[in-house]
């Protein structure tokens, strides 16, 4: 099978592209890292230079592939609107675009449950559940009107299944552990509320494993919208201090009360935009959130519709990913 993944020199589309590579598909990556690029090309995979808003660009490279996986997105917490909306809405419709044009047999595209979030306590969160009155920031607000361009090919005839994958960890993350561990290291993480929130995450060959399982699936799925996590809730900052012991870092004792955090990051927000300074706040509510509030996700949709079962598991994920972040640090 042709497969072209968006989003290629990420950490998701990287470690898709290699695992469709080992599968025997005939692989091209689209993405704007040349020197993550390089790697892949020298494996047999196709490299293909170009950002998701140029439309040009995108639809040449969705010529004579099945499947197109759409992974590329810009994830920045924190941001200038337009720019995420030009990765993230402009991207994603020109992507839908090139899949019809060249006559894609099917579209598979990576969303995020942050659209779920709304700085409350949420738990086993299904696919069609209610949706916040106002969406937290920028990121979440312009991948749900991603979602929405999605939905609106798929009436149009697009055949294509959408995946919200939460939190997602292991060797290669850049975004999620790495950002705890440099808060460690300038000794700036400090436990937000009571400590006894409880978040799902997803260990990254699980999620790619839930991709593959989309390549595949029953047409009935098509059009359809999948959690997915390692179906084992935790409490996040009983992970967090395994985290601490496991590379050695002392974990926080002081705490941070929810009512300050928050005070804190609205002002710290305030002022980032006032001034227009560069670079995302030290605080912000969606971070304050994601430290002190639950959110678990119901996954027995894809459990159901596409076979889905997580195979590995939070503790052997985080050892993995201990274990990839000390070899790096040693060199």
């Amino acid at each position: 099978m042709r497969a072209l993944v968006t989003g290629g020199t990420g950490f998701l589309g990287g470690a898709l592209a290699r695992r469709l590579h080992a599968q025997g598909d005939t692989v091209t990556v689209l993405g704007r890292n040349s020197a993550s690029g390089e790697p892949l090309q020298k494996v047999g995979i196709g490299f293909v230079w170009g950002d998701l808003a140029d439309a040009e660009i995108v639809n040449r490279a969705c010529a004579d592939q099945d499947i197109v996986f759409h992974c590329g997105a810009n994830v920045a917490p924190w941001g200038r609107y337009q720019e995420l909306f030009l990765t993230n809405v402009t991207g994603t419709k020109n992507v839908i675009q090139g899949c019809m044009d060249q006559q894609v047999a099917r579209l598979v595209h990576v969303s995020t449950p942050s659209i779920y979030f709304g700085n409350q306590d949420r738990l086993q969160v299904g696919e069609y559940d209610r949706l916040p009155s106002k969406l937290v920031n920028a990121y979440i607000a312009t991948k749900f009107q991603a979602e929405q361009a999605i939905d609106r090919a798929h009436r149009d005839g697009l055949p294509v299944i959408t995946i919200r994958p939460r939190a997602i960890f292991g060797p290669g993350d850049t975004k999620l552990f790495p950002r705890v561990i440099r808060a460690l290291e300038q000794k700036r993480l400090r436990m937000i509320g009571q400590g006894r929130n409880v978040q799902d995450f997803t260990y990254i060959d699980n999620v790619v494993d839930a991709l593959l399982l989309c390549q595949r699936s029953p047409v009935t799925t098509l059009g359809k919208k999948y959690n997915i996590t390692n179906g084992e809730p935790v409490l996040i900052w009983s992970k967090l201090q395994e985290l601490c012991t496991k590379l050695g870092y002392e974990f926080p004792q002081r705490h941070l009360p929810l009512g300050i955090a928050f005070g804190a990051a609205r002002l710290l927000e305030a002022v980032y935009l006032l001034l227009q300074l560069k670079g995302e706040p030290p605080l912000t509510c969606y971070t304050v959130s994601l430290l002190a509030k639950s959110m678990t996700l119901d996954i027995s949709a894809a459990r159901r519709d596409l076979g889905y079962e997580p195979r590995v598991t939070m503790d052997e994920g985080l050892d993995r990913f201990v274990a990839w972040w000390k070899r790096t640090r040693t060199g």
